[in-house]
């Protein structure tokens, strides 16, 4: 059994993945609220990663594997965002990551094999309109995934996983209704808006010894997106 840390993990995608991971791993949930986490196999701190230190002692010696999964969808004109939302948006997604991921290294360098998974967006492989924020944001993520990856080889692997619109709380205000759905369906190859089970099942097998020989890499699991134009 593998220890895993997952910042966020209580609600959307990072969810998904804890309820993936739970019956086989040691599991820890950093996030604001246990509430999502009832009856799941696993152990919660609390913690905000905008606010607080995370306690390190009530995370075993080693970690096997390390996810974050905030995340922010600020989609507004270029024009309308002032710096303050760049800031906070890079505070949040990137930022943060950065200072957790130190404090924890020590104990992803004490495995012997860690696995580290990050979260990016289709919108920085693909422009789209409104998306600047977070798009730079992610894909400072992105960067800093690869640079890593590299550092930490062979010991520590890093790769990222980028969804495109998938229907968690976090998107609600974006999938709140039939016709939006629908809509945000057909913009999509596959024809359909992902879920956070589908996700989580590439994080999950990022995570695992199957993806051994995985570094470095950025896995777009958007509905072909990223990669198809059906005209």
């Amino acid at each position: 059994m593998k220890n895993i840390c997952v910042i966020g993990g209580s609600s959307g995608i990072g969810l998904a993945l804890v309820k993936l991971l739970a019956p086989d791993h040691h599991v820890f949930v950093a996030s604001r609220s246990a509430d999502s986490l009832s009856g799941l196999r696993c152990n919660h701190i609390a913690f905000d990663v905008l606010t607080d230190t995370l306690d390190l002692s009530l995370l075993p010696d080693h970690l096997d594997g390390f996810v974050y999964a905030p995340g922010s969808i600020n989609l507004r004109p270029f024009s309308g965002l002032k710096p303050e939302t760049f800031a906070q948006d890079m505070e949040l997604n990137f930022l943060a990551m950065v200072r957790v991921l130190q404090s924890l290294a020590p104990k992803l360098q004490k495995s012997a094999g860690a696995s580290v998974v990050l979260f990016s967006t289709v919108a920085v492989s693909v422009g789209m309109p409104f998306h600047t924020s977070v798009a730079a944001a992610k894909g400072a993520v992105e960067g800093f995934a690869r640079a890593l990856a590299a550092e930490w080889a062979p010991k520590i692997r890093v790769n990222v996983v980028a969804p495109s619109l998938t229907d968690t709380p976090l998107a609600n205000k974006f999938l709140n209704s039939e016709q939006k759905m629908e809509k945000a369906a057909l913009r999509h190859p596959l024809k359909s808006v992902g879920t956070p089970e589908q996700i989580a099942q590439t994080a999950a097998f990022l995570l695992s010894d199957q993806s051994a020989w995985t570094t470095g890499q950025v896995f777009g699991v958007d509905g072909g997106m990223s990669r198809l134009n059906l005209g």
